[in-house]
This record gives structure tokens, sequence and C-alpha cells, in this order.
């Protein structure tokens, strides 16, 4: 269970770092300085201004935090994880999964309804929320189901999941076959002013595939998934969006003809985000054979090719997609320890999100600080109008410290998360969350940083 936060102090200062809040423009050396769960000041020399000498006696409930040689930023949202709250706490629970998340620098995740049962009413929200209250280390948004059980039938209650809080709706995991099922739903979403997230994939054309299809899944005899099975969906569902003005956020986009489809209804005016995930941004088809069968490469859209990839990167930087999301998807190890037909899809991507995208994406100049600090905080958050993802006077104190120069090897054994499925152990990255701060109190700190200076 998180710390509670009587016991936090109530002031903390962070200090000497590179501030970087894109909202704001920000980008330079600055204190800040928090008290109880709110940023109350930024400046230059604030330990002067608080009468806090080096060479002072220390202050009753004051801590400085060293951040010389760090980026200061605000905390990152995830707005695709699955937490697999409740029902299938083995693989994951609000616990683990918000340690995950702050071990990775995400100081607000949105978790995705395809749990079991799956959250399609209000009494399960307020489940969820009550514990991720009492249980939880990062804020916790929770996203509905669009239908009953998930079937793609009847509607969920929306309106009722709506009075308690949801942040969206979603059937993710499978699409919503009917498209006068998602209409109706689009016009009840339209109404609460929330969006709807679809898992954009023709099941019929997925059909038995397992990844990608193409040249690499015959050379490995696996059945392949077509970008068309993406594509058409997308299609469909910006086609309703426009025919009932809902805004229609777009999950896991994998494909480039899909980045074409958004970019034109974008051109159009229509009211549509997307998210992509660091693996899709990072790793192709290609890696199922070059790690031998290794069944975390089975995702769901699967790894698509060098130039799917590529108009993967060119739609963040020219605005096409709106955000980066892990789509965390932990399960238990003997879940992914079968033959590659079998086992489930999904990788564990909470803790190594950062990293990927801060080796793979800033270090070789396809993305500026500003640019990836942006695509993992501001602007998830403002898809879902959480009202996260900056640094103000003010505002809630959700704050990361990030050692840029920082090398490190991913290790699953290490990982918070109850799931340990990844293609990533022994990946060497560089770039890491150090420090996250959470509503002022800190639920994070890596092993070996010393953030408290002594008086």
């Amino acid at each position: 269970m998180k710390a509670a936060k009587a016991e936090e102090p109530s002031m903390l200062l962070i200090e000497g770092g590179r501030v970087v809040d894109p909202q704001s423009g920000l980008d330079e050396p600055l204190d800040i300085l928090i008290i109880d769960d709110k940023i109350a000041r930024l400046g230059c020399g604030l330990r002067d201004a608080m009468g806090l000498s080096p060479e002072g006696r220390p202050v009753p409930g004051v801590r400085i935090v060293d951040a010389k040689g760090k980026i200061v930023a605000p905390g990152l949202v995830d707005i695709h994880v699955h937490l697999r709250d409740p029902g299938q706490e083995y693989k994951e629970d609000i616990e683990s999964g918000t340690r995950a998340a702050c071990a990775g620098g995400f100081t607000s995740v949105a978790c995705m309804p395809n749990t079991d049962p799956p959250i399609d009413n209000g009494g399960l929200v307020r489940y969820v929320k009550e514990r991720a209250r009492d249980f939880g280390y990062s804020n916790v948004y929770v996203i509905g189901c669009i239908t009953k059980g998930r079937k793609g039938e009847a509607l969920a209650e929306i309106g009722e999941m709506v009075r308690e809080g949801v942040a969206a709706i979603s059937d993710d995991g499978s699409s919503v076959r009917s498209a006068e099922v998602l209409r109706c739903a689009m016009l009840y979403a339209r109404q609460f002013g929330i969006p709807v997230i679809c898992h954009c994939e023709d099941a019929d054309l997925s059909g038995k595939g397992v990844m990608n299809m193409g040249k690499t899944a015959t050379l490995l005899g696996l059945r392949g998934i077509p970008a068309e099975s993406e594509e058409v969906v997308v299609f469909r569902d910006i086609m309703l969006s426009r025919m009932t003005g809902c805004h229609l956020h777009v999950a896991h986009v994998s494909t480039k003809g899909s980045v074409n489809i958004i970019r034109k209804a974008k051109e159009e005016g229509l009211k549509v985000t997307a998210e992509v995930t660091p693996h899709h941004l990072c790793f192709t088809e290609d890696l199922v054979k070059d790690l031998d069968y290794h069944t975390a490469t089975k995702v769901n859209p699967p790894l698509r090719t060098a130039e799917d990839v590529e108009a993967l990167r060119e739609g963040l930087k020219d605005g096409t997609i709106d955000c980066i999301a892990s789509d965390h998807a932990p399960h238990a190890r003997e879940e992914k320890e079968v033959e590659y037909d079998y086992a489930p899809f999904g990788i564990c991507g909470l803790e190594t999100a950062f990293g990927l995208i801060w080796t793979n994406l800033v270090q070789r100049g396809v993305l500026s600080v500003s640019q990836a600090i942006a695509l993992m905080s501001q602007r998830p958050a403002h898809v879902l109008g959480l009202g996260k993802g900056s640094l103000r006077e003010g505002g809630d104190a959700d704050i990361v410290v990030i050692d840029p120069d920082l090398e490190w090897t991913v290790k699953s054994s290490e990982f918070h998360s109850k799931g340990k499925n990844t293609f990533l152990d022994g990946y060497r990255m560089k770039g890491k969350v150090v420090l996250t701060v959470v509503e002022g109190s800190i639920r994070h700190a890596e092993p070996g940083f010393l953030p408290f200076l002594p008086w």
C-alpha cells in the first residue's frame, strides 16, 4: 500500500534542474517549490528567497532535491494501460501497476475496461476508483466499456459510468462490429462530452493471425494479420465520428495507411485524435525472426514494416498522431511461455516506454526533448481532458526528474509490474526518470539517485 500522504514533507524544493514544460514553453534552469500537493512557485534562487541557506539548520517539513544536470518535467501521462483489476489480479493489480507507472515516470494512467468482469457499469467504475484511492501510487482514470460485457451488442450503462467519472469509453481488445451500435454510443459520448476510444480491427480479416502479414510471416510459417484489418475500421469509425460529431480517439495506430486516413480526417476538421505505442515506433516485424519466436513480440496490432514505422514517426512530428501510450499489457509467465500461436497478445510497457522513446527518438534527433515530453505528458492529458501534463503555479504537483545521460539495462526481474513479458531484457537504454512526484509526494526514487541535498 502507498505511503500515507500525511507522512510526506509539506514542502519540497526541486532545485537547479532544466525545467521543460511544453504547454507553457518553459525550457530553462529553474527551481520548483511544492507546498502540500500543489506547485507553489517557479523561479530562480528560491532557497534564498525562503531563507534556507546551505549552512542553515534543517527546517522541519522541508526537503530539497538536487536536480542539477537533470531535466524536470510534468509527470508523464499514459492513457492506455491494462491494470487487470477486477478479476485478473494474478497478472497485475492496481498497486503493482501504479508502482510500475511511477517507476516509469507516469504520474497518471487511464486503465482499460477489458477486465473480468468488464468495467461496464457505475459500480465497477466506483470499485476501481476506490481501489486506486487506497492502493494506487499514481493518479488512476477509468475508461468504461462501450457495450455490455464488451460483446458489441447492447450499450453499456454509459450515463451511469459518466456520473461515476469515467474519462472515456472503449471496448479495447476488440472493435464494435455493429456500426449502428457504435453510432448510438458516439451520440451518447458526444452528449456527455467524453471520447470514444476505438480498437480498430476487423476480426474477420485478422482471423487467427499472430503477426504482420507479409514475407516474414510466410518465412516463419505464421499466420498474418493484414494492414487492411486495421485500416478499414479506422476509416469506418472516422466516418461515424463525422456523422455524429463525437470525439474519436484511435488506439495504437500501427500502419502507414491508418496514418494517412487520420491525417485526411484532421485536414477536414474532424474531431479525431490518435496514439501510437513505443514498440510500434521502434521495432518492426523482423523482431519475431530475430528473437526466434519470442512471444513478447506477439502484440496486437502486430509489429509492422519499416515503412510503417517511418510513417508513424512522421505522423508524430506533423501532429497527425497526438500522443504516445504504452498499451501496457501484463500477462502471467505461464501464459506467455507457450507456442507462439497460443500465447496471448501483449507486452509490458510502463517501465520501458520513456527509455525507448528517449533512446531511439530523442537521442537520434527524431524528436526534440520538448516534443517527446509533450507527447508523453501534455498531449495525452489533453486528449482525455485530464487537466494534467503541465507545470504551473497553483497546478497539481505531478513532476518527474529525468537523468538524460543515465545508461541502464532492462531487467524484467526488477520490474515493479507483476508482468515480466517483454522482449527488452538486456536492452541498453540511455535516459531514465529518477524521481517521480505525485500530488507533492515522492512515489519513486531510482536506486542510486540521492535526491536530497544535505543540510
